[in-house]
């Protein structure tokens, strides 16, 4: 959800400033609530002005609006942990589920999953790395997604970010949902730095990449799929890319600002990374990102 800081007005200070101090006054007052009445502030604010004068500052690009650069902050928050749920969950003190941004590692067993290749492994490594249990949270534009757990990038006291080392030791894989994009670039990065060294699941035969051929018979969980696709078709919510008759993916029209131009996509070798859904014959995979989507 966008967040929006509307200009506080202040006479005394519009009638004794020339328009150039005073305009720059406005934008770092307005900035300045907007730091203080959000746990987590994007690197990317707009600034709108409508027909009246009246100055708004959000997140959220809209016609008219100019982007306004500002230095990365955020604020992280200091909390105990209690355990650790798997490989990307932890339970702090308070009962609070926790969910590390940015990323997916491999599913332990439990009464709704069946266990994959890796899960143990990640939650292993995530509780030797929390034994003194105090962790700093710190979070992205959306706090809490729709199971209401928090939603966070998870730092230790030294400032080590355990998200980006899960996938710095192939622990785990780059999953990017809007709008929540913070460190989306290192999180890449460090993934494809994994992958070129083989580790963790990099080295295990389940997380290869198989051709679309082979989705029928090999659709569950997080895979890896090459294939072509050969046209594109848009409806009201998703574009899709059509590989054949039976495969496509999905990209929401509201992210369609993350990606590149989805014709550049056609005709050409692409890896797509993700989970199928199925309905009758054909299969979908949903794609939020464009780290899911490689060129090969």
């Amino acid at each position: 959800m966008a967040s929006t800081c509307h200009l506080p007005q202040h006479r005394s200070i519009d009638n004794s400033m020339n328009n150039p101090h005073k305009n720059y006054y406005r934008l770092y007052l307005t900035i300045f609530f907007c730091l203080i009445t959000q746990p987590a502030f994007s690197t990317e604010i707009f600034r709108s002005e409508d027909a009246t004068g009246s100055i708004t500052y959000s997140d959220k690009a809209i016609d008219g609006a100019r982007q306004i650069k500002l230095p990365s902050r955020a604020y992280r928050h200091l909390h105990q942990v209690k355990k650790v749920y798997d490989g990307d969950t932890l339970i702090l003190k308070n009962g609070q589920r926790v969910r590390l941004l940015g990323i997916n590692t491999p599913e332990i067993e439990s009464r709704h999953r069946a266990k994959e290749p890796g899960g143990l492994a990640a939650k292993a490594w995530l509780e030797n790395q929390l034994a003194n249990r105090k962790v700093y949270l710190e979070f992205d534009l959306e706090k809490h997604d729709k199971y209401n757990r928090l939603l966070a990038h998870v730092f230790l006291p030294d400032g080590k970010h355990l998200n980006l080392e899960l996938l710095r030791n192939g622990l785990g894989f780059v999953s990017i949902i809007p709008p929540n994009l913070r460190h989306a670039d290192h999180f890449s990065q460090a993934q494809n730095q994994a992958e070129q060294k083989n580790l963790g699941i990099w080295a295990l035969p389940e997380y290869q990449a198989h051709p679309l051929s082979k989705i029928s018979t090999d659709h569950k969980g997080w895979r890896r799929y090459i294939g072509i696709p050969r046209t594109i078709q848009h409806k009201r919510r998703f574009t899709y890319l059509i590989f054949n008759d039976q495969v496509n993916i999905r990209i929401a029209k509201d992210h369609h600002r993350h990606f590149p131009e989805l014709d550049t996509y056609l005709g050409k070798t692409l890896e797509v990374r993700g989970w199928t859904s199925r309905r009758n014959k054909k299969f979908s995979i949903l794609v939020h990102h464009p780290s899911a989507l490689i060129l090969r």
